[in-house]
């Protein structure tokens, strides 16, 4: 059996990053609060472009905590695949805008 490097329970410790460079980590800390405060955007669109993001850079700690965060802000299943369905769409798009260097550059090298 392979153990995997993700360990869902190391979500519950994240508080203790603050451990090892406690000025740093409050300021993260503050800063974060502030930032997933009711804004121009509510709490629970910034937690639905969270889960969104979350899924983007491929992060299981982040899915589980904004799966949970979406439900409890009132986002229903649909409303989060499809902000996941968004992440989808840009990651998709941003891999594929590449094709037009690809293209440039072969252009340059054949013609």
């Amino acid at each position: 059996m392979s153990k995997s490097y993700y360990n869902a329970d190391d979500l519950k410790k994240f508080a203790n990053i603050t451990e090892f460079q406690k000025p740093l980590g409050d300021k993260f800390f503050e800063y974060y609060g502030e930032v997933f405060k009711d804004g121009a955007l509510t709490a629970r669109e910034k937690s639905l472009i969270a889960l969104a993001v979350a899924h983007a850079v491929q992060c299981p700690y982040c899915i589980d905590a904004y799966s949970g965060d979406c439900l409890q802000k009132g986002a229903d299943e649909e409303q989060m695949m499809e902000a996941v369905h968004v992440a989808a769409a840009i990651k998709s798009g941003s891999t594929l805008v590449y094709g037009v260097q690809m293209m440039n550059h072969v252009k340059e090298k054949t013609m």
